[in-house]
């Protein structure tokens, strides 16, 4: 069944089957209707000699500029080409997909005055599987002009697109789709280069991965407290009750639901009365991720589903508005505080595999080696690791006030917002190899205690989560090439099939 599109609701589970899953859309009837009544309150404001910028107006420096109406056509398709500017590399198909639906959602607010036509046509490449090629790069978040110009160019049968599996020019995609291109009118290249449907759809996508690797850390963090045979005194309730923070909250429940009948919880006189903060606070530095996630997330769905454009055509006042909507400095400088908040959750996981390979901290052998002295083991990953959360810790410096005053000095504040959901994307990317790695640690140090006491029983969650990724990174006996090993893991947890896994194997208890 097609997601309807009213303009308000798209959410991110939405977005990401449009966008991974093909899934196809529509237009609620009220929002169509929407679309055509700002249209011809557009033409009536024409009409009476109003000046609508972007309409019978330049854009940008040259908003003095009148534009005559026998000359519509040619200005919007000049404004498309002009502003074509993006470069390499392309951004995904999915990415792509996500900028048009969300581009297409905010539009059936009916505040831009747009052809109702290209407001289709956006439904009809989602529905069809035309994909425009978008360079990502070009966009300082004022509007992602530079890039979703070129979605306007497949639109007018112009640039490149891809159709049934490959790369193709849009003029044969829309011929072998049965569609023409449009004909673009007034204000109709303002309403779809202006927005900052680009930079939030590759946010978006992220935030959506992002979700499910907050599980995933603290499943991982859950391993690697067995592997270490680790306290678990600040797992309590109590103290996170006290504390208020309801993201570390939610951490510590999902770290002792994984952890419920693990040999942790039993007494041990040899354990230390305090680990070391990457262990003792783990829950705590992932509940900080799960405060700026909610944070970004509800500022994400707030841009994902209200207008952005300049000028805003208000329907009931039958008048236009010049504003600033398409800023988006609250979203830009939220996936920041997310980058600086995903170098420390990579930190603290660098320095769990660094403890679970020190035998003063785990009295297991150094490197988790099964074999001293022969098998090297664990002895040289951490430059892997290391180098990872170091490219982290650089992509997590902020870049929102890095902008110049571009146009004449009139557009004089920007924010770069597809830079920096493309530096978390990276961020996230980076962060799962990571994991990876700290899972390998983990699952090592518990086959080593496994093989000293067989019957050492494992949390449910962290007993499902083991056998799971022992299916694909097997214990490791003697030393192998380990980037193989690295990838694995990687696509362990990239794939998710481990949660799932131990989610599945807690709820059960």
């Amino acid at each position: 069944m097609s997601i309807v599109l009213t303009g308000s609701g798209l959410t991110l589970d939405q977005l990401h089957a449009i966008a991974g899953m093909n899934e196809t859309v529509e237009i609620h009837p009220d929002a169509a209707r929407r679309l055509e009544e700002s249209r011809k309150l557009v033409f009536d404001l024409v009409e009476s000699d109003v000046p609508v910028y972007g309409f019978n107006t330049g854009v940008g420096w040259n908003k003095d500029k009148h534009i005559a109406a026998d000359f519509f056509k040619e200005y919007n398709e000049n404004v498309i080409h002009s502003h074509s500017l993006g470069v390499a590399p392309e951004a995904s198909r999915e990415e792509v997909r996500a900028a048009m639906a969300i581009r297409l959602n905010c539009l059936l607010h009916g505040n831009t005055g747009i052809q109702p036509a290209i407001a289709h046509r956006y439904a009809e490449f989602l529905n069809l599987g035309i994909t425009p090629v978008v360079p990502e790069r070009g966009s300082i978040g004022a509007g992602d002009i530079a890039v979703l110009s070129h979605i306007g160019l497949a639109m007018i049968g112009e640039g490149e697109v891809y159709y049934e599996g490959a790369k193709t020019s849009s003029g044969a995609a829309h011929r072998k789709a049965g569609i023409t291109p449009v004909e673009l009118g007034p204000k109709d290249a303002l309403a779809i280069v202006g927005p900052n449907a680009f930079g939030m759809a590759q946010g978006a996508l992220v935030l959506y991965d992002l979700l499910d690797l907050a599980d995933q850390a603290d499943l991982i963090y859950a391993v690697s407290l067995e592997g270490l045979n680790g306290n678990t005194s600040p797992l309590y309730p109590k103290v996170h009750d006290l504390r208020g923070l309801q993201g570390q909250a939610v951490s510590a429940s999902l770290v002792r639901r994984f952890l419920e009948g693990s040999f942790v919880y039993a007494p041990d006189p040899e354990k230390p009365v305090q680990d070391p903060l990457c262990f003792r606070g783990g829950a705590y530095i992932h509940g900080s991720l799960r405060d700026v996630l909610e944070y970004v997330v509800a500022k994400s769905l707030v841009q994902m589903n209200s207008t952005d454009d300049n000028p805003c055509l208000l329907l009931d006042e039958r008048r236009i508005i010049s504003c600033s909507n398409f800023e988006t400095t609250t979203v830009a400088t939220g996936f920041e505080m997310l980058a600086v908040v995903l170098s420390h959750v990579s930190r603290t996981s660098c320095y769990r595999m660094i403890k679970l390979g020190a035998p003063a901290f785990t009295r297991l052998p150094r490197f988790l080696t099964p074999l001293e002295g022969k098998v090297h083991a664990f002895g040289t990953i951490q430059k892997t690791f290391s180098l990872l959360d170091t490219e982290i810790r650089h992509l997590s410096n902020p870049s929102t006030v890095d902008f110049l005053a571009l146009a004449g000095d009139i557009e004089d504040h920007a924010n770069n917002l597809p830079h920096i959901a493309q530096r978390v994307r990276k961020i996230t990317d980076n962060l799962k190899y990571i994991l990876g790695m700290e899972m390998m640690h983990a699952a090592q140090a518990v086959t080593l205690r496994k093989q000293a006491s067989p019957d050492l029983p494992l949390g449910r969650g962290t007993a499902a989560a083991y056998e799971e990724f022992r299916k694909t990174v097997p214990w490791l006996d003697r030393d192998r090439t380990l980037s193989t090993d690295i990838e694995k893991a990687y696509r362990v947890v990239n794939e998710g099939g481990m949660l799932r896994k131990a989610l599945s194997a807690s709820a059960s208890a």
